[in-house]
Parts: structure tokens; C-alpha cells; sequence
């Protein structure tokens, strides 16, 4: 059967590569899982509330089906490879029974005071083979030391208790919110302290947003620059795409009419695994402790609509080759491809061209490639697609494929470029 033909043309190489910035074993495998998944849940869930205050009873955290399971079958259903708790959000209640403060799980009535929710999404995650993250606030607006040299010391203990009960942490995610405590003061994080104890107690997990391992791309709308490249400040430091799939981070049952559409997530995929970022998609728990019906649907809806994108594979290459010279037209609308970071960034500035009656036309271009860039394109016939390498720094480790994917949304329309991302 006659088939596209695919090449690689490699037509800027510059020998021997430069000592370029390397990913750690950790962070190549971190990047290659592409798919993450936020579960904002605590007593927001059943304040209604984004931000606690820190004064919150107990008392009102008591879901009455919690059932990690379901959080972990729907994620794994849909592709996705990593779970993140919020242990302890910045209202300072914590998931797991600390030994620390007073406001947490172990004042609540559900499980009788006898609950850990942290364990049991550790368990849940393991049973399921999906990787381990934990969310631990450094603002607490309950813990009465915050703001003073204490302070430092109780995070520390509340970090060590995550980090030795529950086994193996993959991620450890940390953002920046500071603001003033009960005290009324503002707190001087010690983050060198904080990286020396995680290193000491998992060596393995990577320190995410305010972290040295991976960095926030910048916005919450879960959308990646064009050409973004892993290398920041002259080190590795892979971005992460964080975006909810509601309006808020927690679960408000007024949102559940206003989960975001699968064609949304499918833009929001192109826009951050589709351009060489890592995707955290929150999923908030309902008051019952489980995933909300509407929010399992459209997991399932995005699993099944980012695999149909891949399934009619219409060519492939990997190795520098003329084009065939006798191949049948074929269509094609996505463009895919991949470098091996495990080598380093090395390609700067390609482009993708079609071959439609013995014309060479691009059809695509990029800058850094990375772990994957993917180009949605008008539906394009040809005889022959291929990848040409205009800039690098060594010879290139690439691979790249045509496919014909279902069309959705902008990209049915014929304009697969979304407008400007609002930043």
C-alpha cells in the first residue's frame, strides 16, 4: 500500500554539542508523564468558600462518601499519571491527623476523629500505580506563630510528618501566597531550610512552582508560551500548566453547571503538553469526597477525545532520508513533534514542510521543540511532510509525526490558531 512519505532534513547542524543544560532522571520522568491532576479539597468544600480564614471548626469537615478510588478511576481512565492533595490549604486545617495543631482531621466527626485523608489518598494513588504529590501551604492563617522564627520550625514538623508516614512523594507543590497570620504579621519563608529537609527525607521528589525543580508558567489558565523552552536561567526548570476545570479551585455546587467543555480542555492540551509543558488539571472533591458527576464525565470525554487524536497515524520519521518519490496523497491536520531532552535542548528554530505536487510548502513552524511541541493545521494533502532542522546546538535527537485527527471546535472552523492568549 502506498503511504505518505516522511523525511527528516537536517540542515543546520553544528557538530558536536555544547555542554547544554540536562534534566535530572526525575525531572525526564516527570516531563514524559504530560498529564497531572490538582485535587483542591478541605474546608473550603464545605465553607463555599476559595480562601479560608483559619477560624473554621473542625467540625465541618465530614464528607459522607469519601472514596479516593473514584478520584483515582477517573483520573487513570483519562490519561492521567499523577494525583496532587491539598494537605493543608492556607487556612491552615490540615488532612492528616497532625500532631502540630489542634485544626485538622482529628477534630472533625468524620471517621470519628479517627480519619486521615492523606492516607488514604497515598493508598488509593499506589493501588492504581499513579504517581504521589502533596500541596502544603506556607501561609496558614490559623497557626497563631506565623509571621515569627516559629513558625519555620512548625512547618518543618508538619513537613516531616508528610514526608516519613506516608511512603514515597513524587511532587512536592508549593506556592508563593504570603500574606499576614492571626498575629497580624507576615512570614519570612526559609526556603533553603525547607529544600534541605525535603532532600533529606525524599530525594527523589521534585519541588514544584516556589521549588528548584519546576517552575509555574505564569498564569492559571493552563496555556504555555510558543517555544517554551525548559531551560531557565541557565538550568533545567520544566514549566507546569496549572488550570482548573471549574471557575474556582474548590468545589461550589453553583459551578457545576460551568465545568469546562471538552473542546476547551482539548485547547488547553495544545497549549501546554502541545508545547512542551507538563498539564495540572484540577478536579475539586464535592462534599461527599468524591469527584462531582459532571466533572467525571468531561475526564472521560478528555481521555477519550486526546486519544483519538492519535489513533489515524498517517506517517513517521526519525532518521534523515529523501522524501519516497512514489507515495499516494494523504491527508493530515496534526503535526507532531518530539526531541530526546534526555540529551538536552538542542533544536532552536524548525519548520514542518508538505510536498503537494512536487512543491515543498511549510506548513508549520516552532523554536524549541523539547519533550513535544504538536501544530493543529488546516487539512493539508500531500505526497510527502518533512521536518527541517534550520537552527540547533549539536546534532538533533528528533522524531516527528503526521496524523488525521478528529476536528473540533476553532479547529473544525479551519482556524486551528486560537486567538492571543489572554495573559
Amino acid at each position: 500500500m502506498k503511504t505518505l512519505a516522511s523525511s527528516l532534513l537536517l540542515t543546520a547542524l553544528a557538530g558536536s554539542a555544547v555542554d547544554l543544560p540536562l534534566p535530572t532522571p526525575e525531572q525526564l520522568a516527570w516531563q514524559k508523564m504530560e498529564l497531572t491532576l490538582f485535587c483542591h479539597f478541605g474546608v473550603n468544600t464545605f465553607t463555599d468558600r476559595e480562601w479560608g480564614d483559619g477560624k473554621e471548626d473542625p467540625a465541618i469537615f465530614n464528607p459522607t462518601a469519601l472514596d479516593v478510588r473514584q478520584w483515582t478511576t477517573a483520573a487513570k481512565e483519562a490519561g492521567f499519571k499523577l494525583l496532587i492533595l491539598t494537605a493543608k490549604h492556607h487556612d491552615g486545617f490540615c488532612l492528616w491527623p497532625s500532631a502540630f495543631t489542634e485544626h485538622s482531621v482529628k477534630n472533625s466527626p468524620w471517621r470519628a476523629g479517627k480519619g486521615d485523608v492523606v492516607r488514604e489518598f497515598v493508598d488509593a494513588c499506589r493501588a492504581a500505580d499513579l504517581k504521589v504529590g502533596l500541596y502544603l501551604s506556607p501561609w496558614d492563617r490559623h497557626e497563631a506563630v506565623y509571621g515569627t522564627d516559629a513558625y519555620n520550625d512548625h512547618f518543618c514538623k508538619q513537613l516531616t510528618e508528610l514526608l516519613t508516614n506516608y511512603g514515597r512523594v513524587d511532587e512536592v507543590w508549593f506556592d508563593g501566597a504570603c500574606g499576614e497570620g492571626p498575629n497580624g504579621k507576615t512570614q519570612v519563608y526559609d526556603w533553603p531550610r525547607y529544600y534541605a529537609l525535603i532532600r533529606s527525607l525524599q530525594p527523589q521528589a521534585l519541588m514544584a512552582i516556589c521549588g528548584p525543580d519546576i517552575r509555574w508558567v505564569g498564569n492559571e489558565s493552563g496555556v504555555a508560551r510558543e517555544g517554551e523552552s525548559s531551560v531557565a536561567n541557565g538550568r533545567w526548570y520544566p514549566a507546569e500548566c496549572d488550570v482548573s476545570i471549574r471557575p474556582g479551585w474548590f468545589y461550589h455546587e453553583a459551578e457545576d453547571s460551568q465545568v469546562k467543555t471538552v473542546e476547551q480542555l482539548l485547547d488547553i492540551y495544545f497549549k501546554s503538553v502541545g508545547r512542551n509543558s507538563v498539564l495540572l488539571l484540577n478536579v475539586p472533591p464535592d462534599r461527599r469526597g468524591l469527584f462531582a458527576a459532571a466533572d467525571v464525565t468531561r475526564l472521560q470525554e478528555f481521555g477519550a477525545a486526546t486519544r483519538a487524536l492519535f489513533a489515524d497515524r498517517v506517517a513517521a520519521g526519525d532518521k534523515p532520508a529523501p522524501a519516497a518519490a512514489d507515495c499516494a496523497a494523504k491527508p493530515f491536520n496534526l503535526i507532531e513533534v518530539r526531541e530526546d531532552i534526555a540529551q538536552g535542548e538542542r533544536v532552536q528554530a524548525y519548520r514542518v514542510e508538505a510536498c503537494q505536487a512536487g512543491q515543498w510548502r511549510t506548513v508549520a513552524r516552532g523554536t524549541v521543540i523539547g519533550h513535544r511541541n504538536l501544530h493543529r493545521v488546516p487539512e493539508t494533502t500531500a505526497e510527502a511532510v518533512r521536518l527541517v532542522i534550520e537552527k540547533d546546538l549539536g546534532e538533533p535527537a528528533v522524531s516527528f509525526a503526521v496524523y488525521r485527527a478528529p476536528m473540533t471546535g476553532t479547529w473544525a472552523s479551519g482556524s486551528p490558531t486560537a486567538p492571543a492568549d489572554n495573559r
